[in-house]
């Protein structure tokens, strides 16, 4: 299930985690210090130092705008969320083709978590950077994605993906995990859609006695499906 959420960053939020990033200096690394095996013979990218105070910063404001996002908490139904990291890319670029880690240890409480979701938050306008497409493979193909800035796209942490390259000015983005209360992506795809059909139901004051129905029936798949 892949799914865009728009305007996750207001333009102010936008505004601050690019200067914090911007002004970020020495923190920003070689994109491999926290690459695995498969991952380091095909990243290519700079990223902040996940400790760095710019990090924290940034981290704070997506992980509020986070938890006041009624899409990603219907899409992503968060259990736990990997503290976001930021990485960019400038010309000749990129990230081959890869899966995510399964489990990621939390740099700031030493707490596993498994990878159900990756993410990306696009922070850099499209018209500022050619090439560096978030590519995503699935049954049935590939999807390229080239949000605005302050859009996210969430997906299965499963996904065969990539980074093509830039060959033009600087792509900037946050991507993080989230371990979900509902780990098989079937599952959580049925609730979206029944969830988003719900909130329908209730804006045009359908049959009251179908939506608590139909209400219940979320709760108790939620509650048979769910980890915790």
């Amino acid at each position: 299930m892949l799914i865009a959420i728009p305007k996750l960053l207001d333009a102010q939020q936008l505004d601050t985690v690019r200067q914090l990033l911007e002004q970020a200096g020495p923190a920003w690394v070689d994109g491999r210090v926290t690459a695995g095996y498969q991952g380091a013979a095909v990243k290519f990218n700079q990223q902040i130092d996940e400790r760095s105070d710019a990090a924290l910063q940034c981290q704070r404001i997506i992980l509020s705008a986070l938890e006041r996002n009624p899409r990603f908490i219907s899409a992503a139904l968060p259990n736990m969320v990997y503290p976001p990291m930021f990485n960019r890319y400038g010309e000749g670029m990129a990230f081959g083709a890869h899966v995510d880690g399964s489990v990621r240890i939390d740099p700031h409480t030493g707490r596993k978590l498994r990878t159900d979701i990756s993410a990306t938050l696009f922070l850099s306008d499209p018209s500022d950077y050619d090439g560096g497409e978030l590519q995503i493979h699935d049954t049935y193909g590939m999807h390229s994605a080239r949000l605005e800035a302050g859009d996210v796209l969430v997906y299965p942490a499963t996904s065969l993906h990539q980074v093509t390259p830039v060959t033009r000015g600087v792509r900037t983005a946050c991507f993080f995990w989230v371990q979900s209360l509902v780990r098989d992506d079937g599952q959580r795809s049925m609730l979206f859609d029944m969830d988003n059909a719900i909130q329908t139901l209730n804006q045009t004051n359908a049959d009251e006695v179908a939506r608590r129905t139909l209400v219940g029936c979320y709760h108790n798949l939620l509650r048979q499906w769910s980890d915790t």
